[in-house]
């Protein structure tokens, strides 16, 4: 471990050192935290490549006491630097995927164009490099016996990094905070489109025994029947039913209960910033009214802690500043879920309740 003799937790974060300003090199750290700033896919505003970065200079600002549990930086931090390659290849098969898009909502269709089908084909083979490259990095952290977690990016970076979790789990749920529902087939033609990815989980990843899904308030019917048909494989608490029930008398707590009661002993988090009530994520590439407030989701994940389940990875996407660097509010709140799901993931598990 790192010597701390010398660092204090009070003073201003160094940037200098890494993710919230921590002294810890990858070496001493307990959990290493991959960037993936990767967004080809965005179907409507672009932005969340830069998220990582964002996150990174945001994190400094982070106090490291957390109340829920303390102390939990001392396991060591540590935040890959940002791979420049994977960003400019994102950036170069964007440009292919928005004109796929476009010429798509003018009613082109790809199949009759030769100059669309070829920028498909790239752009699938792109996100199939950036999968391997995904798994390979997350691979190589929990070949050590170190936890991972990644930044997106969008929401289709998580798949690799699920997959080299499959090796070593052979039964797991996913505990998926997001405002859609992600299931979509395909979605604009795009094989690994960030509104495919638990479509993707779900055939891909057989480990994956449960998908509980929370805040969803943005699907459409195709994604409503592959729920209904998954024989209780997915469970979806959607937005309108959690309002419904608070609005009839039902506490917050007892619908966690509902929720950690669907899902198995081992649990990796996937959250998408949009999950949240848009004021917190305004410049995501996809908000949705409704949603949740930060302290009503950490206190999902306390009791979730509370009941024994074993966090075992987590990823956190689609945070983007937008048009505001350094003004949005976009990163400030995605660092301060970051930070709460890296103390949770260092944590001890309690006794099961």
């Amino acid at each position: 471990m790192s010597d701390l003799s010398k660092f204090d937790p009070n003073s201003v974060g160094l940037k200098s050192n890494n993710i919230f300003g921590l002294p810890f090199s990858e070496e001493e750290s307990a959990l290493v935290l991959v960037p993936v700033p990767w967004e080809v896919t965005v179907s409507y505003r672009a932005g969340t490549a830069s998220g990582p970065e964002h996150i990174f200079e945001a994190a400094m600002q982070v106090d490291l006491y957390d109340p829920d549990i303390h102390d939990g930086w001392k396991n060591g931090f540590y935040m890959r630097p940002i791979d420049e390659d994977i960003h400019a290849k994102s950036d170069h098969y964007r440009v292919h995927a928005e004109h796929i898009i476009s010429a798509m909502t003018e009613g082109e269709e790809v199949d009759e164009s030769e100059e669309l089908r070829t920028k498909l084909i790239g752009v699938n083979d792109a996100a199939r490099f950036m999968i391997d490259w995904v798994y390979g990095q997350t691979k190589s952290i929990l070949k050590q016996g170190k936890k991972a977690g990644l930044i997106g990016g969008d929401h289709s970076t998580p798949l690799g990094f699920i997959r080299a979790l499959s090796e070593m789990h052979p039964e797991f749920g996913i505990l998926q905070i997001d405002a859609h529902a992600d299931l979509r087939v395909a979605y604009e033609g795009f094989t690994y489109s960030h509104a495919s990815i638990m479509y993707n989980v779900l055939h891909l990843v057989p480990e994956v025994k449960k998908l509980v899904q929370v805040g969803i308030r943005d699907y459409c019917n195709e994604e409503l029947d592959i729920i209904n048909e998954s024989n209780g494989r997915v469970s979806t608490f959607f937005d309108k039913d959690i309002k419904a029930q608070q609005y009839e008398g039902v506490n917050w707590k007892a619908i966690c209960a509902q929720i950690i009661e669907k899902l198995p002993q081992k649990v990796y988090i996937s959250f998408d910033i949009d999950g949240l009530d848009p004021k917190l994520c305004p410049n995501t590439g996809t908000p949705v009214p409704g949603g949740f407030e930060t302290e009503q989701i950490f206190y999902l994940f306390k009791m979730l802690h509370q009941s024994g389940r074993q966090i075992i990875g987590f990823d956190l996407n689609e945070v983007s500043a937008g048009s505001q660097v350094g003004d949005g509010i976009d990163a400030i709140v995605g660092a301060r879920v970051l930070f709460k799901l890296c103390n949770y993931m260092v944590a001890t598990p309690t006794q099961k309740v």
